[in-house]
C-alpha cells in the first residue's frame, strides 16, 4: 500500500481530512488546486469516467474552500462581488455565480450557498477568493466578517448516488431539489449536503463541518454505497468537458469576461443593485465582444490525455485562438474540446486546424454542450 508521506511539497501544501482515505484506496497521484492535495489519479481514467456516469463516484474535492460572509450586511456585500442578481435567492438555496474585478474579468466561478439570511458559503474553483472579498471588505463601509470556516466538501456523483445517499439519510433526502441545500448529521457528524456536483450527472455535495472526522464520513460512505457499485474516483475532465462545463485557469481566467462565454445569464446589468465590474461589463456588452468560446470536434486518433498546454488554432494562415480543453469521450467516440477562437471566426462548421502535442489536425467548430446539453441527467 502506498503510504501517505510518500507525497509531499511541504506544509503550505494542505491535505484534506480525507487525505489518508483516498491514499487507503487508491489514489496514486495528486495536483494541487488552492494550495492544496487533490486526488487526479484512481487507476485508468476512462474506468473513473465509466464508474461516474454507470454507477456513482466519491471525490475528494475539499480544496473547494468555502468563504464564509456573515454580518449584517452580509447579503448587499455578496451582491457587490458578483454580477448575477441575488435579489431573490432563498435561505437554502446555491446558485452558480461568478466573481469579477472592475475590468468585468472573471475571478472565480464558484458555487454560492445561502445558509442564512446573512450568511453565505462561497464554494471555491482554483483561485484566492478569500484574500480578494477580505480586500473588497476593508473599504466597503460594510459590516460583515469574512473568513475560512472548517468545511471540506465530498463530491458524490452518478446516477446511483441517490441510492447511496437513501442508505444514508434516509428517504426523504429525496426531497432535496436541485441546486438547494439541507443541514444533517449523519452519526453525529455535521454536515450541509446539496444537490450540486462537477459531474453534469445526477450528484450531492456534502460539506464536511469538523475537520477531525473525514476519515470516518469517507468509510461510511463507501460502504453505504457497496451495495450501488460505488468507486472511489476523481472529477472527471472527460465528462466535464462533455457537458461544457469550465475549469478556471483553462477555459477561464482574470483575463476573461463572462459574454466571451455566453454567460449573460449570470449578468444582470440592469438592476439597481451595484456590483464590482458593471461599468465595464456594460461597455463590454455595447461595444460586442473580440472572442467567443466554442466547442471543436478534433480529427484523428483518440487522444492519449487531456491537453496540458493550450493548442494554437488557425485558419489558413491565421492564429485565430486557442484550444482550453481537450480529451477523448470513449462515450461519444470522438475527440472533443473547448476553445476560445476570434468572434469572427465563430461560425459553426467553420474548418480550422489544432496544433496538437502529436502535430497539426483538422478540426470543426462545434455546438456544446456535447452530451446532455439540457443537463436533464443532473437535474432529475
Amino acid at each position: 500500500m502506498t503510504q501517505s508521506d510518500d507525497f509531499g511539497f511541504g506544509t503550505q501544501i494542505r491535505k484534506s481530512p480525507y487525505f489518508d482515505a483516498t491514499v487507503r484506496w487508491g489514489a496514486k497521484a495528486f495536483s494541487v488546486y488552492n494550495h492544496m492535495y487533490i486526488p487526479r489519479d484512481f487507476g485508468d481514467p476512462e474506468q473513473n469516467f465509466w464508474n461516474l456516469v454507470n454507477d456513482a463516484i466519491l471525490c475528494d474535492v475539499a480544496v473547494e474552500r468555502q468563504v464564509e460572509i456573515t454580518g449584517p450586511d452580509a447579503a448587499r456585500f455578496m451582491q457587490l462581488l458578483t454580477p448575477r442578481d441575488l435579489s431573490k435567492m432563498a435561505v437554502g438555496q446555491c446558485k452558480y455565480v461568478l466573481i469579477t474585478n472592475a475590468d468585468g474579468g472573471i475571478l472565480n466561478d464558484p458555487i454560492l450557498l445561502r445558509l442564512g439570511e446573512n450568511h453565505f458559503w462561497i464554494s471555491l474553483a482554483d483561485s484566492d477568493i478569500l484574500l480578494w472579498a477580505q480586500g473588497v471588505a476593508v473599504h466597503s463601509g460594510m459590516d460583515v466578517a469574512i473568513g475560512e470556516p472548517d468545511v471540506s466538501p465530498l463530491q458524490l456523483q452518478g446516477p446511483r448516488s441517490g441510492d447511496v445517499m437513501k442508505a444514508l439519510f434516509g428517504d426523504t433526502i429525496m426531497d432535496l431539489k436541485y441546486y438547494w441545500l439541507r443541514e444533517v448529521e449523519l452519526d453525529g457528524i455535521p454536515l450541509i449536503v446539496s444537490r450540486t456536483g462537477w459531474s453534469s450527472e445526477l450528484g450531492y455535495e456534502l460539506y464536511l463541518r469538523d475537520g477531525t472526522r473525514g476519515d470516518e464520513l469517507w468509510e461510511k460512505i463507501m460502504a453505504a454505497g457497496k451495495p450501488f457499485g460505488l468507486k472511489p474516483g476523481h472529477t472527471s475532465t472527460i465528462r466535464r468537458v462533455e457537458g461544457g462545463m469550465l475549469s478556471y485557469h483553462a477555459d477561464a481566467d482574470i483575463h476573461t469576461n463572462p459574454f466571451e462565454l455566453g454567460l449573460d445569464r449570470l449578468v444582470s446589468l440592469d438592476m439597481e443593485a451595484d456590483f464590482i465590474g458593471k461599468a465595464a461589463l456594460r461597455r463590454i456588452r455595447e461595444e460586442g465582444v473580440q472572442r467567443k468560446q466554442v466547442g471543436l470536434i478534433i480529427e484523428g486518433a483518440p487522444l492519449k490525455g487531456p491537453n496540458t498546454t493550450f493548442w494554437p488554432i488557425t485558419k489558413g494562415t491565421n492564429v485565430i485562438g486557442k484550444v482550453t480543453s481537450a480529451v477523448h469521450s470513449p462515450r461519444l467516440k470522438q475527440n472533443i474540446a473547448l476553445a476560445m477562437v476570434s468572434a469572427d471566426c465563430a461560425q459553426l462548421g467553420s474548418e480550422v486546424v489544432v496544433a496538437t502535442a502529436d502535430g497539426p489536425h483538422a478540426a470543426r467548430i462545434v455546438e456544446f454542450p456535447f452530451y446532455d446539453p439540457k443537463k436533464s441527467l443532473a437535474a432529475a
